[in-house]
């Protein structure tokens, strides 16, 4: 009873803590096309490229050129 008391709050923290990781972006292309995304992607500079999986779970690569807007929702 004593640890039920006591490791409630804890778990509470850390579910909205784990909660708060994740900021869904928007993708938009200079073609139109738009890809919603879990977290922010991640840029990479050696070869100019975004990179972020999709809510599909599907894996993404694309030039920075082509890369109009990233957006959080």
């Amino acid at each position: 009873m004593k640890l039920n008391v006591i490791g409630l709050p804890w778990v509470m923290v850390a579910a909205l803590a784990l909660a708060g990781c994740a900021t869904p972006t928007v993708v938009t292309l200079q073609n139109g096309t738009q890809y919603l995304t879990k977290d922010l992607p991640k840029t990479t500079n050696k070869d100019g490229f975004y990179e972020f999986v999709d809510i599909a779970g599907k894996h993404i690569k694309v030039k920075a050129d082509d890369v109009a807007t990233v957006k959080s929702e």
